[in-house]
Order: structure tokens, then C-alpha cells, then sequence
């Protein structure tokens, strides 16, 4: 456990974030349609950071002897091409509509 002057950022980002929560709420800002706002910004975050994450994970630079390859690479990008096909067709459903 580290005291306050230990982990100043911590604290500052709890007590920041939780000002921000009470007044979302003060405001009248629907939880639920916040939390659904907030995964779909995930999941079109998420697509760069796979990305990224999967560029790292196969450079030996990086990663000296703990590189991925084989099965672990393919699955790696499977799940980042998922992720892809879904923000795009969000993006697309958004655009113009679902039917």
C-alpha cells in the first residue's frame, strides 16, 4: 500500500473521476445510455490497440524471447480483424441505417 505523497496520480485520477461521475449525474445524463456510449468508443478503441499490441508481441526488439508465433499469432489477429469488421459495421450501420 502506498501513501498519498507515494501515489499522487492515483488519488488525483480516483477523486477526478469521481467528481466527473457526480456531476454527469447532477446533470441529468442517462447511466445506462452512458455505459453503452462508453463500449462502443471501446471497441473502436480497440481495433489501433490490437493492432499495436500484435505488431509488439512479434518483434524481438521488444519482446526478446517471448515473441508469439503459430497459433497464438493467428489467434491474435483473428480477434483483431473481429474487432475490425465490428466498428465497421457499426460505422456503416450508423451511417446508413440497418435496413
Amino acid at each position: 500500500t502506498r501513501t498519498w505523497r507515494e501515489a499522487r496520480a492515483f488519488y488525483a485520477t480516483l477523486a477526478a473521476t469521481t467528481l466527473i461521475g457526480a456531476a454527469l449525474n447532477v446533470v441529468g445524463v442517462n447511466p445506462i445510455s452512458a455505459l453503452v456510449w462508453a463500449a462502443v468508443v471501446n471497441g473502436v478503441v480497440a481495433v489501433p490497440v490490437m493492432t499495436l499490441v500484435m505488431l509488439m508481441a512479434r518483434n524481438r526488439k521488444i519482446m526478446r524471447g517471448f515473441t508469439i508465433s503459430g497459433a497464438w499469432l493467428a489467434l491474435g489477429w483473428l480477434a483483431t480483424a473481429v474487432m475490425a469488421l465490428a466498428a465497421a459495421g457499426l460505422l456503416l450501420t450508423t451511417l446508413f441505417g440497418s435496413g
